[in-house]
């Protein structure tokens, strides 16, 4: 390793023939595919080449560092290829129209329409003018009071009574 870590391509020639079938397996044993693997197993043999110098004969054996470096960088194209996928299904899911039935909304809203205007028929005449003004056309309770020529407190008790019918006539719960 020391002849290694000096740029000695024979004593690399040495490590290699004597680690990388170990390496490889280990690669393998983590990544499950081949062609990543190899991938791996290249990786790992151009680290320990860059990284010999590192390698101090006092933390263990050559190749107890050399299956720590290769068990590493499988674990880290394990968790890449994860996040890869999961990014990728993310933007798939992302780029989805939502499905939408565009006659079902049209029939439901269609129906609610017409249950809103059967509720307003059961209201009195003077409920209807006051929800009809103040709910279609958006007037606040003192315009509607000048536009029905009513005192106020009358009108807000015309807009509470129709407006509790029409709840009650809707079947909305509160």
């Amino acid at each position: 390793m020391e002849r290694v870590g000096h740029g000695d391509k024979d004593a690399f020639t040495v490590l290699y023939d004597a680690v990388a079938a170990m390496v490889f397996g280990i690669a393998v044993k983590v990544v499950r595919d081949r062609a990543q693997s190899e991938e791996v197993a290249q990786e790992v043999m151009i680290d320990l080449w860059r990284q010999a110098a590192r390698y101090h004969p006092e933390q263990g054996t050559v190749r107890t560092w050399v299956a720590m470096i290769a068990h590493r960088r499988a674990v880290d194209r394990v968790r890449s290829a994860q996040a890869s996928a999961n990014r990728e299904y993310a933007n798939a899911v992302r780029d989805q129209p939502t499905p939408f039935d565009e006659v079902a909304e049209q029939v439901e809203t269609r129906l609610d329409s017409e249950q809103v205007r059967r509720c307003l028929r059961g209201l009195t005449e003077l409920q209807r003018q006051a929800v009809t003004l103040a709910y279609y056309q958006g007037l606040t309770y003192r315009e509607v009071a000048d536009a029905l020529r009513s005192p106020l407190p009358t009108i807000k008790t015309r807009m509470r009574d129709g407006l509790i019918r029409l709840r009650d006539c809707m079947g909305v719960t509160t």
